[in-house]
């Protein structure tokens, strides 16, 4: 019998996310997980969405904007004006360091972290070595340019930004010849027989990629102890190793970074990172088992210290 005072249909939890179709599947998620763990009434959950700075603008890229503020700015709004009582995330696209008031207490399982490759209409390309000679791979993420320039330095790297439905689109027209998508985010939106999973070896996904984060108000210790009992303990200390990473480096949106930690089966904890160059021309890669943060960031301040200088000056730590 738990302690931990209940939500009811007449005073449900309220449940804040942004208003896209993925952000509402991952909500949907999140309030299915806490209606199994705690046995409560569905009507006990209300989901609020609500429309982020970062999905209004579709023209420029994240870095010239704001950075990943624009996707949580309205949330923690909210949250902290008791609007919602928790926020459900995509944690890729949240700060790495974040405002005290707010606490993160649970991460549900993590999906599948590979990018996907699409092409339209399903084409023969299946990785980006298929690709032909000059042909333009779209995406906003600084991290998915570099490394696709990297690997094949002929390709151009437009931006294309937008929700997964309008990124399709914009690649049905014609703006782009492919483009990389998470894998998660496909699946979640019942999509995930499009395009080509690309080995984790080839494209390293970025920090956090697959998972989903919950927050609450710090100061709520009960609504804390309900959420934590939907985390996922595995994914929230792999995922944290990867945050721990990005916060010594001291990167921010421009900053192309990768950063995956991984479960061995003798139950180490390995996390592999690699930073770039703006055209992935310069990079350096290494990887460490992971006890805590310190060994984290001990791997941050390696790669820092073998990176060019075309590298390193992308970073502030």
């Amino acid at each position: 019998m738990t302690s931990i005072p209940l939500p009811t249909p007449a005073s449900p939890l309220r449940i804040g996310t942004r208003a896209s179709p993925l952000a509402m599947a991952q909500a949907n998620l999140a309030a299915a997980a806490l209606v199994a763990a705690h046995g409560l009434d569905p009507r006990a959950l209300e989901i609020l969405p609500m429309t982020a700075t970062g999905d209004k603008i579709q023209d420029r890229a994240l870095a010239e904007v704001g950075g990943k503020a624009l996707w949580t700015r309205e949330l923690d709004i909210a949250l902290d004006a008791k609007v919602i009582d928790m926020a459900v995330h995509s944690l890729k696209d949240v700060e790495t360091l974040r405002d005290e008031r707010f606490f993160l207490a649970a991460m549900l399982e993590r999906a599948d972290p590979r990018d996907r490759m699409v092409v339209p209409d399903d084409g023969t390309a299946r990785t980006i070595a298929d690709l032909p000679h000059g042909a333009r791979l779209g995406t906003s993420s600084p991290r998915r340019a570099a490394q696709v320039r990297r690997i094949r330095p002929d390709l151009e790297t437009p931006l294309l930004r937008g929700n997964v439905a309008t990124r399709l689109a914009k690649l049905a027209a014609g703006d782009a010849d492919a483009t990389l998508l998470a894998a998660a985010g496909l699946a979640r939106l019942g999509m995930d027989a499009i395009g080509t999973a690309q080995p984790i070896d080839l494209l390293l996904p970025a920090a956090s990629q697959g998972a989903i984060g919950i927050e609450c108000r710090a100061e709520d210790a009960p609504l804390r102890g309900l959420i934590a009992a939907v985390d996922h303990a595995p994914t929230h200390a792999a995922v944290a190793a990867e945050r721990a990473f990005l916060a010594a480096l001291g990167g921010d949106c421009r900053s192309p970074v990768a950063a995956h930690a991984r479960w061995l089966d003798d139950g180490a904890l390995r996390l592999d990172a690699e930073i770039y160059s703006e055209d992935g021309a310069d990079h350096v890669a290494g990887s460490t088992q992971v006890t805590g943060a310190a060994d984290a960031a001990a791997l941050a301040r390696r790669l820092l210290d073998e990176a060019p200088d075309a590298v390193r000056r992308l970073f502030a730590a």
